[in-house]
């Protein structure tokens, strides 16, 4: 397999055209829109130029498929509402040069697939959700974006190019080339990040209800005072993890609503998300159990009541051993001392995926760890060493 570094190169800048931002390297390309069903369209046609027979499936999956069996390559090309150019943009692409190089040497089959909606305009990780069986057609047809349009509606603009589901038992397995969305490589100087697993994570949304009360004339000693309650939350939260956690734990407290949000009234609410993530499920469970008794212990505290309604819980997903060895070797061979082993903090595709056949994945370095940004980006020559660590691997593969 001959793969074309430069041709793959000027086709992700082609992809980054459809929605293309005018600030650096930004690119505005959210699921269904107008940018996103072009970006897809014009994959269709380079699948076809490719010798891939293209199908797109009623979530609008899009893929180029070979004869079976065959592997699978892909990622996303959807983007945040203020995205890079790389955050799946890069697998796919990759896929597609790897795909293309393999027709032109008469194998190995390799097929290619483009998941919708992985960024969350109406879920998370939808298209593969609905793929993997995770989650049906239904009831995403029920989700919505936050202004109300409804995945039922928004796939109706590729109603003219939808069929049927692909059977996932034409595919030996799955591995998606990803940014790798943090500073871990890029710090160490290193090219490569083979991924050992996808962290699980937990989510609780937690509403501590005190004394709403006058700024000016509620004492200090008297307040029910929500928000004093949250810092202290926050605070011993911090504190108390240490003794759990790992270096690569990560807790986050992303979302609070004050209630009445007002600058002379004590608050008396505060609703507040808490979510955490780590690739051991024992060390997940145990953080629970260590955050739903200190806001047992927060509340009595402060006066306060307190209710806790779980939001998601996600399991840790490991990686394919054998998948992984091959990509391992690929690493060696195409920038030897230059990789490491490593888990994704973040959700992938190949989560989903991994319910369904052998999955994984492979890591390239984000410059400074930026991602979900305009600023995101890759160094050239680290884009061109995941392509050959991707295709070295799948030839180890066939």
């Amino acid at each position: 397999m001959n793969v074309l570094p430069d041709r793959f190169l000027r086709d992700l800048l082609t992809l980054r055209s459809f929605g293309a931002s005018g600030v650096g390297k930004g690119v505005v390309r959210p699921a269904f829109s107008e940018p996103d069903v072009a970006a897809r369209k014009w994959l269709i046609q380079q699948f076809e130029a490719t010798g891939l027979t293209p199908h797109v499936d009623p979530a609008g999956n899009v893929f180029g498929l070979t004869d079976a069996p065959s592997m699978l390559l892909g990622s996303h090309t959807d983007t945040q509402p203020e995205g890079g150019w790389l955050d799946g943009a890069l697998g796919v692409i990759v896929a597609l040069e790897i795909a293309r190089a393999a027709k032109e040497a008469g194998g190995p089959p390799v097929s290619v697939v483009n998941f919708q909606d992985e960024e969350g305009r109406f879920g998370a990780l939808t298209g593969s959700s609905i793929y993997s069986g995770k989650t049906t057609l239904a009831e995403a047809d029920e989700f919505t974006d936050m202004n109300g349009l409804s995945f039922r509606d928004a796939r109706s603009s590729i109603a003219d190019l939808a069929g049927v589901c692909v059977p996932h038992k034409q595919f030996s397995g799955f591995i998606e080339l990803h940014i790798e969305q943090g500073s871990t490589l890029h710090d160490a100087g290193e090219a490569i990040g083979v991924v050992t697993g996808i962290v699980g994570s937990r989510q609780l949304q937690i509403t501590l209800t005190g004394q709403q009360n006058h700024a000016g004339t509620t004492l200090m000693y008297q307040r029910k005072d929500a928000f004093q309650a949250l810092s202290a939350f926050n605070t011993a939260l911090n504190d108390r993890l240490r003794n759990i956690v790992t270096p690569r734990t990560v807790w986050t407290i992303g979302r609070i609503q004050l209630r009445p949000n007002a600058p002379s009234i004590v608050p008396g609410e505060v609703v507040f998300d808490v979510q955490w993530r780590d690739v051991d499920d024992d060390r997940l469970a145990r953080m629970e159990s260590l955050v739903r008794d200190l806001v047992a212990e927060i509340a009595g505290d402060h006066g306060m009541q307190a209710e806790i309604v779980p939001i998601k819980a996600l399991q840790p997903v490991p990686m394919d051993a054998n998948l992984r060895a091959a990509l391992s070797a690929a690493a060696e061979a195409q920038a030897p001392g230059k990789w490491r082993e490593m888990p994704s903090g973040a959700l992938h595709d190949a989560s989903n995926m991994a319910r369904l056949m052998p999955s994984a994945m492979l890591f390239v370095p984000s410059i400074d760890g930026i991602s979900h940004d305009f600023a995101e980006d890759t160094h050239e020559a680290d884009l061109r060493t995941g392509l050959r660590v991707l295709a070295d691997a799948v030839s180890r593969l066939n």
